[in-house]
């Protein structure tokens, strides 16, 4: 099925970028952008990008390598702004 009439590209497609992504590095965070630029191509219209990310989800191999999930510490409201400088 077409899913990007912009760039001709198909779930086949979408489905076969993450597979080969997968394969070569277990660690990667698949996005859609690194899906286009498997691909050799570049979103155009962004028409497409419902249907894209539904057919991104469907693949296992979208999911987030368990060695790295829960990476991020927690952040509080103090440690997010302790670098922005009071104005005078």
């Amino acid at each position: 099925m077409i899913i990007c009439h912009c760039q001709n590209i198909t779930d086949h497609d979408i489905n076969a970028a993450i597979d080969w992504m997968r394969a070569s590095d277990g660690k990667t965070i698949i996005t859609p952008g690194k899906v286009y630029r498997a691909l050799g191509k570049a979103a155009d219209c962004g028409g497409c990008m419902p249907l894209f990310l539904s057919t991104m989800r469907s693949n296992e191999n979208t999911e987030v390598p368990m060695q790295l999930r829960n990476l991020r510490s927690a952040t509080t409201q103090e440690q997010r702004h302790e670098r922005r400088q009071e104005s005078h």
